[in-house]
């Protein structure tokens, strides 16, 4: 295990133990810190979640059995836990997807279907391939007519750091808008990942959408791009076989060490373990769900005391749109107001370098004074700005004050999560997770003032 990896738990370690304040702080805050940065079966818990449950995607089996297997890890380490269970508004999963590109030139072209895409029939969907640019207003404009009944293709930038990533999420949802409003038969956008990689990311549409939506590997995609510009013809056939359903009940893992003197005020510590299935999840997010069992581990190891309860929470579709974490809002509107912190980890393994505070500038100190007992890990820097999109973190904001970290490049953007190559299926690295819109509520909107 790296010392990379060991500092992320210890500074989760520290920013829970400063929140929960046990009966000889610094005494068990440095007991904490120490277990968590020695020898733990944190690697062998990522090991089976990802090489014998593997990807994950909510509503799968593997998901299912990811459940059970987090619900079993924390009661082998001694932490009561149990599954809550919420509803998701529609299943989508992918089972197989291809694409030939036909015409004056022909190849085939690896794609995977974005999150609620529409279907197929078995012999696929042709029509026109045409270049649609970057997508934008002027793009679909300059095609006119023609973009009705046809697949438009769409060029991206390069991915090469977590900035680009977020303008791709909101870039993707207003290409789809364009796309549905000029009548086309489905959207083709170029993978901004070079080296032949995949990846999902969700769609404005989401269950309501009707077309085929795909990533297609940058290099074919290009290739399309540069015989189009040259004046050739070109269809696409794609062939997407998609399970697709109902809304349906899944499951989120919720663990807690009760608290001593104030066991009815809650410091949460959750990450999301579900996963896309082009990877094995490693990276999105099964070393921050192994991270939080650790956590729950150590503290139960070392027969420490909170006095606030601490709870541990397993989300589950969070690639979907956090209906997990937004599920748990709801069930436990009525506490909202004990929950004193929360923290969320995703984003991959990368070191920690600051926390996101959320515009919250009464947390700062609180992070600060959490982040002190590991201040040779640092240099550290808060980043007191709302955060809307990634991981769990817009579900909980929206309910109390959290934290979610902030990491440093080499496992953030440039080599992204939920990845496929021709050769393998195993997972590169991560960096967030869903668009900037939060699931839809039933009811008002629990909030804290």
């Amino acid at each position: 295990m790296t010392r990379t990896v060991r500092a992320v738990i210890a500074l989760t370690g520290c920013a829970t133990a400063a929140a929960v304040a046990f009966a000889t702080p610094s005494r068990d805050v440095d007991r904490l810190v120490a277990a968590l940065l020695g020898p733990t079966p944190l690697e062998d818990d990522l090991r089976a979640l990802t090489d014998e449950i593997g990807g994950r995607p909510t509503g799968s089996p593997a998901n299912a059995r990811a459940v059970e297997w987090g619900l079993q890890r924390f009661r082998a380490a001694g932490v009561e836990a149990s599954v809550e269970p919420f509803t998701m508004p529609a299943l989508w999963l992918e089972r197989s997807a291809s694409a030939r590109v036909g015409g004056d030139v022909a190849f085939e072209a690896r794609v995977a279907a974005m999150p609620f895409s529409a279907a197929t029939g078995p012999d696929g969907t042709t029509a026109p391939l045409l270049d649609g640019g970057a997508g934008s207003e002027e793009d679909f404009a300059r095609l006119g007519r023609a973009a009705g009944g046809a697949f438009v293709l769409v060029e991206t930038e390069e991915l090469v750091d977590l900035a680009g990533l977020f303008r791709e999420y909101a870039e993707a949802t207003r290409i789809e808008r364009r796309a549905v409003a000029a009548g086309a038969a489905g959207v083709v956008l170029t993978s901004s990942r070079p080296r032949n990689l995949l990846y999902r990311h969700n769609s404005t549409l989401a269950p309501a959408l009707q077309r085929p939506m795909m990533v297609m590997e940058r290099e074919a995609a290009q290739r399309a791009a540069r015989l189009l510009r040259a004046g050739r013809k070109l269809t696409l056939t794609a062939r997407l076989d998609l399970e697709r359903g109902g809304p349906y009940e899944a499951r989120n893992v919720v663990a807690q060490i009760r608290g001593t003197d104030a066991p009815e005020e809650v410091v949460l510590v959750g990450a999301h373990l579900d996963s896309w299935d082009l990877g094995t999840g490693a990276l999105d997010n099964g070393c921050n769900a192994a991270l939080v069992i650790d956590l729950a581990r150590q503290i139960s190891a070392l027969g420490l005391r909170p006095r606030r309860t601490v709870r541990f929470v397993l989300w589950n579709g969070e690639e979907q749109g956090m209906y997990g974490s937004w599920g748990y809002v709801q069930r436990h509107a009525a506490e909202l107001d004990r929950h004193v912190l929360a923290a969320a980890v995703d984003i991959g393994s990368g070191r920690i370098n600051g926390f996101f505070t959320g515009g919250r500038p009464e947390i700062v100190p609180v992070v600060a004074r959490a982040l002190a007992p590991v201040a040779g890990l640092g240099p550290f820097a808060e980043v007191d700005a709302p955060i809307v999109g990634p991981t769990t973190s817009t579900s909980c904001s929206r309910a109390w004050p959290t934290s979610w970290p902030t990491r440093s490049p080499p496992t953030t953007a440039r080599t992204t999560t939920r990845a496929r190559t021709p050769s393998t299926r195993s997972t590169c690295a991560s960096s967030g997770s869903t668009p900037p819109s939060p699931p839809p509520s039933s009811g008002p909107s629990p909030t804290r003032t």
